[in-house]
């Protein structure tokens, strides 16, 4: 029904053969440019999306291989139940939030456009398929029986895993699965040819209830590994003719939320440069010769939970607006490795409201809910991405875009982007905003409900920060308002913000977008407004406040965010990520260092007991330039300090004398407590104490740079269920925790077995609390998100010019030249042009880098 909106007659199949290719054939050209990057032309929709699937499989096939599994429901068939039955699990869930199911419905409901890129990639990964023999395949899948031929619908089932990223993957850990009537087990049963199962097959299903319950009470706690910085610069700021873009995604550097760089040209009808996530058929951060956007992940909720009042005596009705409505239900089944020469099947029932799915929230949330009958209640939820098929026409009309209209009319048409707020600028020089998330359109009198509920119960503000939105189910009221976006907010309700100056976010909500330019006032599932926002935002509008400042007022021009001119080009861009500045460090660090002045050799007292002196710290803190630079000595002292540190502010809220103003954003809070400063009990110099200890109990020298302790190191190399190992060489990596280090350049550390979202095991170190994630034996910290696909990007009289990188590199193959070239780059903050015109594309060739491909 969306999708019917967004394309005219003349963008889509009356022009021509635009779509789909003649006579079935697919035709594309591949050329691939430094380090890589494909760069592919084709004469309709359908040929560039071909050459897009076989590329992203030559250079990353074992993952989207495992990604497919994941989306059909069939882990637990090749991969068997998993540590703690997660396969199980997932696959139960996923079907019964109806992935697969409601990929094979919706396809045929799909505009020419989406089917035409999601035909032609799958016939593109196929191709790659067909001629590679498997013997050729990444050692992560070399052989595998799951490595085949895939359908359209089995990547539309895939772009309905990533819809639900931030939203309904939280459920699939087993809030779902445990969710049954009173006297019900969650424990799926056998389907037997005989009547009697096996034993092993009893003590398999009899221990999945337990577990499921157990991984769904973590299921909403846990947020997303997904950040991001974006900066759009207007006319005012920047140097050259039109705007600026900052595009700086902080996402996993494993599995299918890697960011893959490509060029898709179809002359006179799409030429577009960007990264998607792997399995999408056009980039999803993209720019033309006119306009440019980045994505941030957003503080918006896109589900929305309901507490239902059961009838008495039935806990299969609920009742609603004084009427009875059923509780019903769906059986699925699914198939089970156990290690016999057939799979087994198991077979288990969910329940559905009017709403979604039934789900057990109990200790998933910080102020907790009663289950399924208890207080004559059960849960329920609605998600605003369960259904959202269409996500491939939003791209494609934003990258068909040639104004600011034309762009903002994609929103306005219904339009959405997930789970992601998207920043924009242009060659007129517009600088603009908007919340582009799929948000529920709850009616006034509903969110004043929830406001109310937010400041009365503490409770109930509990679980709206934990990211549950709590509604009434027994009442119409609080049901979302339809209207022509079914259920989403509409454009003219979105925070949004057009300006010639700056718009910025970083993670945080709408609302300090810009400080000369507040945004209140709108629906609270988009997110908190007038509250303390975080560092990396702190930071970045700092720098933009002050684009001739080091921010320790040295002079030093090489951290200055933008030139001489106070204005922004693509490379102040670029070079502004590079910067590692911490906004932590020019906060704390001056007061720290005058009260190890005052300390001097003197001991401090632990406060879990014992004392010691954190002179030697303190020297090493004195010659620190303050920055996350590979040469710096002295980050990773702060770092263990902050670390600390930030615990003591949380803990006890009066340890910042300077309280929150809402009119002073970045300035405040401030002020750490003057009292004990310099003494034994000063809380700063206990933190670094502690820290100092962490240090020594991983043999971490205090004079250690940060390149000597801080890396990027690939690990893995076999397939699900074997021994990971270190491959190549690992990288010095700068830049620093975004939320702890209070770095721009946010990189950070993950205590994952496995690589995201997947099931392909990597190494992974046991690392010390409150360190930021530093490894106990190996006194390194190991990084595997931050910092990924990210550029500067400037609008000139010559067309756009952007530098960047991919800091991981293109490929997951690690016999592949492109799958760590780029890490080499980024440790040397050496980035890279990219090439856009046919000109640029010509220079920046590589030998043999151009391919032709058909089928």
């Amino acid at each position: 029904m969306l999708s019917g909106c967004f394309f005219d007659g003349d963008s889509g199949s009356s022009s021509g053969n635009r779509l789909e290719p003649v006579n079935d054939e697919y035709n594309a050209t591949v050329r691939r440019t430094t380090n890589g990057v494909p760069h592919i032309q084709a004469d309709t929709l359908g040929s560039v999306a071909f050459g897009a699937g076989y590329a992203q499989a030559s250079d990353n096939l074992c993952t989207l291989a495992e990604t497919i599994v994941k989306a059909r429901s069939e882990r637990a068939k090749y991969f068997g139940p998993g540590p703690n039955d997660v396969n199980i699990i997932s696959d139960f869930s996923l079907k019964a939030q109806d992935v697969y199911g409601g990929a094979k419905d919706g396809y045929e409901q799909l505009s020419d456009e989406s089917r035409a890129m999601l035909d032609g990639y799958t016939a593109g990964y196929n191709q790659y398929l067909e001629e590679t023999d498997p013997s050729d395949h990444s050692s992560q899948c070399q052989g595998q029986p799951w490595v085949m031929q895939i359908e359209p619908v089995d990547l539309l089932a895939h772009y309905r895993v990533i819809a639900q990223f931030a939203s309904g993957q939280g459920f699939a850990t087993g809030a779902v699965f445990g969710a049954t009537p009173p006297g019900e087990s969650p424990s799926p049963s056998p389907v037997m040819a005989s009547a009697e199962p096996t034993e092993k097959v009893q003590q398999m299903t009899s221990g999945v209830a337990r577990n499921a319950v157990q991984g769904g009470s973590q299921a909403l706690k846990e947020k997303p590994a997904m950040a991001s910085n974006a900066w759009a610069i207007g006319s005012d700021l920047s140097s050259a003719s039109g705007g600026a873009l900052l595009g700086n995604p902080h996402f996993p550097y494993t599995g299918p939320r890697r960011l893959y760089q490509m060029q898709l040209t179809v002359p006179d009808y799409l030429n577009v440069q960007g990264a998607g996530l792997l399995g999408t058929a056009i980039p999803l951060i993209n720019y033309n010769e006119n306009l440019g956007w980045s994505h941030t992940v957003t503080t918006s909720n896109r589900f929305t939970v309901y507490e239902l009042t059961l009838k008495d005596g039935d806990p299969m009705t609920y009742i609603k607006d004084g009427e009875e409505k059923s509780i019903t239900s769906r059986t699925f089944q699914i198939e089970v490795n156990t290690g016999a020469p057939e799979t087994q099947t198991l077979e288990r029932t969910f329940y559905y409201s009017e709403y979604g799915p039934m789900v057990r929230l109990q200790e998933a949330t910080e102020g907790g809910l009663s289950q399924w009958g208890d207080d004559g209640t059960a849960y329920t939820y609605r998600d605003a991405n369960l259904n959202r098929n269409n996500l491939l026409d939003t791209w494609l009309r934003m990258s068909r875009a040639s104004n600011l209209e034309e762009f903002k009319d994609v929103f306005r048409e219904c339009g959405s982007t997930l789970w992601t707020n998207t920043i924009y600028a242009d060659a007129e020089g517009n600088a603009y905003y908007i919340d582009s998330s799929s948000v529920p359109n709850l009616s006034e009198e509903s969110q004043e409900v929830v406001n109310f509920k937010r400041q009365a119960s503490a409770d109930y503000r509990d679980l709206f920060n934990s990211g549950v939105v709590l509604l009434d189910g027994d009442t119409s009221r609080d049901d979302w308002v339809e209207g022509e976006c079914n259920g989403i907010v509409p454009f003219e309700d979105r925070p949004k913000l057009q300006r010639s100056d700056w718009v910025q976010n970083s993670n945080d909500s709408h609302w300090a977008t810009n400080p000369k330019s507040f945004l209140t006032g709108y629906s609270p599932l988009f997110g908190l407004e007038e509250v303390e926002q975080g560092p990396r935002t702190r930071i970045g509008i700092k720098m933009l406040q002050n684009p001739q400042s080091d921010g320790f007022g040295n002079g030093t021009q090489t951290k200055w965010p933008a030139g001489q001119d106070g204005k922004f080009s693509a490379q102040d861009l670029i070079d502004t990520i590079y910067n590692d500045r911490s906004f932590w460090a020019e906060q704390y660090l001056s007061e720290l260092r005058s009260r190890c002045t005052t300390i001097g050799a003197m001991a401090v007292n632990l406060p879990d007991g014992g004392s010691r002196a954190v002179d030697e710290g303190c020297d090493v803190l004195a010659n620190w330039d303050g920055y996350y630079d590979l040469d710096s000595v002295g980050a990773p002292v702060f770092r263990v300090f902050i670390a600390n540190y930030l615990n003591v502010i949380e803990d006890n809220p009066g340890e910042l004398t300077t309280a929150f103003d809402p009119s002073q954003p970045v300035a405040t809070p401030a002020g750490p407590d003057p009292a004990n400063a310099g003494m034994a009990d000063d809380r700063m110099l206990q933190s670094l104490a502690q820290g100092l200890n962490a240090l020594d109990t991983a043999g971490v020298s205090y004079n250690a740079a940060l390149r000597d302790v801080q890396v990027y190191q690939p690990s893995g190399g076999v397939p699900p269920g074997g021994s990971p190992r270190a491959l190549g060489q690992s990288f010095p990596w700068h830049g620093g925790n975004g939320g702890i280090d209070g770095t721009f350049n946010a990189v950070g550390v993950r205590d994952l077995p496995t690589k995201q979202d997947t099931l392909y095991p990597r190494v992974n170190p046991v690392t010390l609390p409150n360190t930021a994630g530093l490894a106990e034996q190996q006194g390194k910290w190991f990084k595997i998100r931050g910092a990924s696909y990210h550029f500067g990007l400037e609008f000139t009289e010559d067309g756009p010019k952007a530098y960047g990188l991919t800091s991981y590199s293109q490929s997951t193959d690690p016999d592949s030249p492109f799958f760590n070239d780029q890490a080499q780059r980024y440790s040397d903050k050496n980035p890279r042009p990219f090439p856009f015109s046919e000109s640029e594309i010509r220079q920046n060739l590589l030998d043999n880098g151009t391919t032709t491909i058909s089928n």
